[in-house]
C-alpha cells in the first residue's frame, strides 16, 4: 500500500462498524442483523448459536452465522459453495435458487434442508457448521415445493413439513407433511396437507413453517399475510397429524416493525426462549430482529403484549438474553458438535423472565462483540465471506495473487450492456441504514470500451467508475424490464489510480464522489435511491465489464459509519 492508503486503512480499522445492535449496557436494539439475511432459521448447540438464511441465486449460498448471545453475530462460512444444477446457475437467475432453509442438529451432525422452487427439496450435512458440508442431495423433486423443516420424533421417525409456491405449483397457503427415510435423503410416505390456510379465517400466504415439539404438544410456527404486512401464526396439536388449533402470536401492532414473522424459536442454557424473525425494509432487504418469548397456557407470546391478548408486538430495545456466565475469551467450552440440544425441552413451571425487563447492567456479562465483515483489504488469497457473485463463479473472473494486496477483476462481455444480467458482479449486502464506502481503483491499462466501477445494484442500479481513460457515472432504471439508461461522461481524465466513494444515507439515498488524492472528494450526479431486486434488497460492490480483456485492480474496500467522515 501507499502511505496514503495505509493511513486510510488504519482510520477504517479503528472505526466502529456501521451498525451495532449491542448497546454495551446490557441491552440491545433491533434489528440485531441490519442486513439482508432473509428467512432466518437458527439453533443452539451447547453454548453456540448457528443461523442460516435464504440466499436465492447469489453464490456462495446458504450463509452460516455464529453467535454466543443471539445479539452479536459473525459470518463464518457458507454451506453451498456453488448452486445446483450447475448449468442452471451459470448465468444470473434473479429470485430463484435457495429459498427459506432450516438447520437442525441430530445424531452428532448438522443438517440443512433447503428448497429450490424449480427443482425440489435438498438436504446437506456437516460435522461442523463451519464446513465442509456435503454436496446437496435431492430429497424430493418437483416444482413449487418450498420452505422445508425437519423434526425427529420421539420414536426416531423423521418428518419434513413444507409449503408451496403458487408461482410454480398453481396453489399455496397450505402446509404439507412428508415422512422421510432414516438417513433423511428420500421420502418414505407423503402424508398430504397438514394445515390448510384456507380454513383459517383471514389466513393468506401461509408458508415458511418450522416444526417443534414441546411439553407434549406439536407446534408449527408459520408466517402468514405476506412479507411486508404479515404476522406470525402458531398452530398446535397433541398429535403430529392434528387437528391443529391456531393463534396469531406476533404482529406489528403499534410499532414501526412491519410484517414481523418467519424465523426461529431458540432457547438459552438458562432456560429463556427467544424468537428471531425478519422485517422487510425494501432496499435494505429482510433484516433480522430478536424478540423475547414467554409461554402462557402452552401458547408462545412473542415480544411485548401490552393488552394481554396473547398477540405480542416487536420490541425495539430490550435486555440481552441471559446466556449464562461469559466464557473465557469468548471461546467454546467444547466443540460445536459436543452437545446436542433438543428442539425444545419442556419449561412448564419455570420462571417467566420477560414480565419486567432487567435493570441496565443486570444481565450477565456477554461474550466479546462480533460483527459481520464489510471492509476488505484484499490481503488474503481468498475472498472475504461477505462477497457473493450473481451466478456460479468462474476462475477467470478474478485473481487475488496476480498483484499481491490487490483484488484483480477481469473485464468480460455483458449481453446488451445491461449489468443486471452480468454474472461477474462482486457484491455484498447493505450493512446499515447509513454508511460510507471508499475504494481505490487502478484501471490505467484498460482496453477500449471496458469499464470498471463501484456499483449499487438492484432493479435500478447506479455506478461510478472509469471507461476509456475517463470517469463516468451511469444510472439505469428498470434494468429488469425495459432499461432506461442515463450516462454522464465526466471530462476528468484518469491517468493513474483513483478513489471512488459511496455515501448511503437513511432511506437508501446514495451519493457518489471521486478523488485523486484520497482526501478531497468531488460529488457526482444527484442522489440515487437504491432499489430491491427479486426477493432481495439492494447490494453494493465492484465490477469490470466490456468487450476487451482488461484487468481492474482494487486495493481496498472500506465501509464505515457516515459519522466517521
Amino acid at each position: 500500500m501507499t502511505l496514503l492508503s495505509t493511513a486510510l486503512a488504519a482510520s477504517v480499522t479503528s472505526a466502529v462498524p456501521p451498525w451495532a445492535a449491542d448497546l454495551g449496557d446490557g441491552t440491545y436494539r433491533n434489528p440485531v442483523l441490519y442486513a439482508d439475511y432473509s428467512d432466518p432459521d437458527a439453533i443452539r448447540v451447547g453454548d453456540d448459536y448457528w443461523l442460516i438464511s435464504s440466499s436465492f441465486s447469489h453464490v456462495p449460498g446458504l450463509p452460516i452465522l455464529h453467535s454466543r448471545d443471539l445479539v452479536n453475530w459473525s459470518l463464518v462460512g457458507h454451506a453451498l459453495p456453488r448452486l445446483v444444477p450447475e448449468t442452471a446457475f451459470a448465468t444470473p437467475q434473479p429470485g430463484k435458487g435457495v429459498w427459506a432453509p432450516a438447520i437442525r442438529h441430530h445424531a452428532g451432525r448438522f443438517w440443512i434442508y433447503y428448497p429450490d422452487p424449480d427443482f425440489g427439496l435438498y438436504v446437506l450435512t456437516a460435522d461442523d457448521p463451519r464446513g465442509p458440508w456435503s454436496a446437496p442431495t435431492l430429497v424430493k423433486a418437483g416444482r413449487g415445493l418450498i420452505d422445508p423443516c425437519p423434526l425427529w420424533d420421539d420414536d426416531g421417525s423423521l418428518y419434513l413439513i413444507h409449503g408451496w409456491a403458487h408461482s410454480r405449483a398453481g396453489f399455496a397457503n397450505v402446509l404439507s407433511l412428508l415422512r422421510l427415510s432414516a438417513d433423511g435423503t428420500h421420502v418414505e410416505e407423503d402424508l398430504g396437507i397438514l394445515i390448510d390456510g384456507h380454513k383459517v379465517p383471514g389466513c393468506t400466504t401461509l408458508e415458511g413453517p418450522k416444526l417443534y415439539r414441546r411439553n407434549g404438544w406439536y407446534y408449527v410456527f408459520a408466517p402468514a399475510g405476506g412479507v411486508k404486512q404479515g404476522w406470525q401464526s402458531v398452530f398446535r396439536a397433541r398429535a403430529l397429524t392434528g387437528p391443529y388449533e391456531h393463534r396469531i402470536v406476533l404482529a406489528q401492532g403499534t410499532t414501526p416493525i412491519n410484517g414481523p414473522h418467519q424465523g426461529a424459536l431458540v432457547d438459552t442454557p438458562t432456560g429463556e426462549e427467544w424468537f428471531l424473525h425478519f422485517q422487510d425494509q425494501h432496499a435494505y432487504g429482510r433484516v433480522v430482529h430478536l424478540q423475547p418469548v414467554v409461554w402462557k397456557n402452552d401458547w408462545p407470546v412473542i415480544g411485548n403484549d401490552p393488552d394481554g391478548d396473547g398477540t405480542g408486538e416487536p420490541v425495539l430495545v430490550f435486555r440481552k438474553p441471559d446466556v449464562g456466565p461469559a466464557l473465557a475469551g469468548g471461546e467454546p467450552v467444547e466443540s460445536a458438535a459436543g452437545r446436542e440440544t433438543p428442539d425444545h425441552r419442556s419449561t412448564a413451571g419455570q420462571r417467566q423472565p420477560y414480565e419486567t425487563p432487567l435493570p441496565v447492567g443486570a444481565a450477565r456479562v456477554a461474550p466479546p462483540l462480533a460483527a459481520i465483515p464489510c471492509s476488505d483489504e484484499f490481503a488474503s488469497p481468498e475472498l472475504g465471506l461477505q462477497w457473493q457473485w450473481q451466478a456460479n463463479p468462474r476462475a477467470e473472473w478474478l485473481s487475488l495473487t496476480a498483484r499481491p494486496g490487490w483484488l484483480r477483476l477481469f473485464a468480460h462481455p455483458v449481453a446488451t450492456g445491461n449489468l443486471y444480467h452480468a454474472p461477474q458482479l462482486l457484491l455484498q449486502k447493505l450493512p446499515a441504514p447509513a454508511f460510507t464506502v471508499t475504494t481505490k481503483l487502478d484501471f490505467t491499462h484498460a482496453a477500449a470500451g471496458d469499464a470498471a466501477g463501484l456499483i449499487v445494484f438492484g432493479y435500478d442500479y447506479a455506478w461510478l467508475g472509469v471507461r476509456d481513460g475517463k470517469l463516468v457515472h451511469v444510472v439505469v432504471k428498470h434494468a429488469h424490464q425495459q432499461p432506461v439508461r442515463t450516462e454522464t461522461p465526466l471530462e476528468v481524465p484518469v491517468a493513474g489510480p483513483c478513489f471512488l466513494r459511496l455515501v448511503v444515507r437513511e432511506g437508501a439515498h446514495c451519493e457518489f464522489s471521486h478523488s485523486t488524492d484520497g482526501r478531497h472528494y468531488t460529488p457526482i450526479g444527484t442522489p440515487f435511491v437504491a432499489n430491491v431486486s427479486r426477493w432481495v434488497g439492494a447490494k453494493m460492490g465492484l465490477f469490470a465489464a466490456g468487450p476487451g480483456s482488461s484487468a481492474a485492480d482494487w486495493e481496498f474496500f472500506h465501509v464505515e459509519p457516515v459519522s466517521a467522515r
